[in-house]
């Protein structure tokens, strides 16, 4: 059967899943919306989108698969809009890094029978917008698919598809489980990373001109968009709160094992962190 993808606002993520989409057939006719005119008028000129709509709602006419790449905190405002729009038997998903409350929130303002299933493809880079796309973003990469207790199995298949098609590894688990999971290996990575350029920074804005590889392997992630990251962490504040208290107290241990000259913890410390980091490689 034909397949019509609506992706909604083209950034790095939205253009990589049209790029990925036309790359691997994942669908046969792509439609795309962009908030700014200039962003339209350069999505005419690409062979990986087949229409570009002036208006929201008009990018989910037709639609059978609707991917919302907008900030966290506008994904449900923008469904709830295009909501008239969409077709009964479409599935609408997103690349949102916070889950709960809009798996929630997004399900409860579709109207006509469409079905949410919410997305979070773990890819991506500090870099933003569409200028940065790429059409193998996805591959290998895991991507969590959180469908709510309520959501039709069929929805679900469908979204699972899609990111299979495009060469993510899914898991689906409950959006609460994937909030709890992304606070510990993405959200406070972020935090860590930018407290410690902030650190510095205050410090001695110069030291970076000293540093070797390893302080820009640790704090590249801190140079994300500092508007999207807030809108993140505010979304999964409880969750992120957790995180940094258990992270809070690894190193008030680190320190008092430095204060009592301890080598043996020390040591345990840095061989479990080891062990961790050693996983990465396989």
């Amino acid at each position: 059967m034909s397949t019509t993808l609506s992706v909604i606002a083209p950034g790095l993520l939205g253009a990589s899943v049209a790029q990925a989409a036309r790359r691997y057939q994942a669908a046969d006719r792509i439609k795309i919306w962009a908030r700014r005119p200039e962003t339209r008028l350069a999505l005419q000129e690409v062979d990986w989108c087949d229409e570009v709509c002036a208006r929201s709602i008009d990018a989910a006419i037709e639609a059978d698969i609707i991917v919302v790449c907008t900030p966290v905190d506008r994904i449900v405002p923008l469904i709830r809009e295009i909501s008239p729009a969409i077709k009964p038997d479409a599935t609408v998903t997103d690349v949102g890094s916070v889950k709960g409350e809009i798996c929630r929130f997004a399900a409860a303002v579709l109207e006509n029978g469409a079905q949410f299933v919410g997305s979070h493809p773990m890819a991506g880079s500090e870099k933003g917008g569409m200028e940065n796309a790429e059409m193998d973003l996805f591959q290998n990469r895991p991507c969590f698919v959180t469908p709510i207790e309520e959501t039709p199995l069929a929805s679900v298949e469908r979204i699972v598809s899609f990111w299979d098609r495009v060469g993510s590894r899914v898991v689906t688990m409950h959006p609460d489980k994937h909030d709890e999971i992304v606070a510990r290996i993405s959200h406070l990575p972020h935090l860590v990373a930018s407290a410690l350029c902030s650190l510095l920074a205050r410090r001695d804005p110069t030291s970076h001109l000293y540093a070797g590889p390893g302080l820009r392997d640790t704090t590249r992630v801190a140079g994300g968009n500092p508007d999207l990251w807030l809108e993140i962490l505010l979304e999964n504040r409880d969750e992120v709160m957790r995180a940094l208290a258990a992270y809070q107290d690894e190193i008030q241990g680190l320190h008092a094992a430095l204060a009592n000259r301890d080598a043996a913890q020390l040591r345990d410390m840095l061989q479990r962190g080891k062990g961790y980091r050693d996983q990465f490689r396989s």
